[in-house]
């Protein structure tokens, strides 16, 4: 008899032990097998969520088919107190310990928004309130108070947010995303500034950050910025006036429908460069980082005048006189008659 209890118990524990191996093979190899998932899913962890109710939620979005299995593994490894709040993306392919080892990761999904170069403060602001990944609080608010709320009161918006991508959680307040973009301004022209050529004509980062909004709006090529610069740089030098009909068209606002009249120009703005000598007061739009460059490093050539030769590039001339060939041969096609600069004697 106690033979037959001897097996019975053998039995039992070898029993229990090869359904613990199997039971812990099986977990092990669900853990390891891709979610169920075609394509990416988006899940946002809230803040106090616990563990079992993470799971739950994902088993009742599809993409967890064995719950007490992921329970189980959160329990035993620890992970279940590791889980941080925030929005994951959930690629295919990612198996059930890849998963929770991103809800602790705190890796949470980013969102892009690009600030382009060459655009107003308006433009900027239109593209950051039609954002929907951001939390918005700026969309009622008039430039001036936007620039309080983000501790700049008194200061003119225009040209102080650095073109780029930036990368963000949802759920990023516009002032954080706003904050960014402004101190990555302040931080790149104060290198920039730092590292500027010598003689010239700047008494301040802000004035350099002026020309590099204008040399943004004027350049087509890319490689002919420090050219442009330069152009304005010695008409800064030489007292005469920048006359950039970027400026004209900033200074018009709402009034500009596409083209720039005569009396357009001899309208009495603070921003119209044919008729005020100096930089205008502000930037006119956002400059990138070549744009700021290049107004720190201009080009050394003698050049003053430049016209456009209707392929987006420019014509670049050190005199009156060859400028106003450039102009009858690239503006007015050959034809010599009148115009602002010309004079047949």
């Amino acid at each position: 008899m106690r033979n037959i209890l001897y097996k019975l118990m053998a039995l039992t524990l070898l029993g229990g032990s090869i359904a613990t191996a199997w039971l812990w093979m099986d977990v092990s190899n669900y853990l390891d097998t891709p979610l169920p998932l075609e394509a990416p899913q988006s899940y946002e962890l809230q803040h106090g969520s616990n563990y079992i109710r993470v799971v739950n939620e994902l088993t009742a979005a599809g993409m967890i088919t064995r719950p007490r299995y992921l329970r189980w593994y959160g329990r035993l490894s620890g992970a279940a107190r590791r889980i941080k709040a925030g929005e994951y993306l959930i690629s295919p392919g990612t198996t059930p310990r890849q998963l929770v080892k991103l809800l602790t990761s705190g890796k949470v999904r980013q969102y892009a928004l690009t600030i382009v170069e060459g655009w107003t403060f308006r433009q900027m602001m239109q593209a950051v309130n039609a954002e929907a990944a951001l939390k918005h609080s700026l969309k009622d608010l008039d430039d001036k108070a936007i620039m309080q709320r983000l501790g700049h009161p008194g200061e003119h918006p225009e040209g102080r947010f650095l073109p780029d991508t930036y990368h963000f959680p949802k759920g990023l307040s516009d002032i954080a995303f706003l904050r960014r973009a402004y101190d990555a301004m302040q931080v790149y022209l104060q290198q920039e500034w730092e590292q500027r050529a010598v003689g010239l004509p700047y008494k301040t980062p802000y004035e350099a950050l002026i020309m590099a909004s204008i040399v943004e709006k004027e350049t087509g090529l890319a490689s002919e910025r420090r050219a442009i610069a330069g152009v304005f740089i010695r008409r800064l030098q030489k007292r005469m006036r920048l006359q950039t009909d970027p400026t004209v068209i900033y200074g018009m606002g709402k009034q500009y429908k596409g083209n720039i009249r005569k009396r357009d120009l001899q309208r009495d703005t603070p921003y119209n460069t044919y008729r005020h000598f100096g930089l205008p007061p502000t930037p006119i739009a956002l400059p990138g980082r070549n744009a700021i460059y290049a107004s720190l490093h201009p080009d050394e050539s003698r050049n003053i005048y430049f016209v456009a030769r209707g392929d987006g590039s420019h014509h670049f001339s050190a005199t009156l006189k060859e400028h106003n060939e450039a102009v009858i041969r690239y503006q007015l096609k050959g034809r010599r008659r009148p115009f602002s600069s010309y004079n047949p004697k």
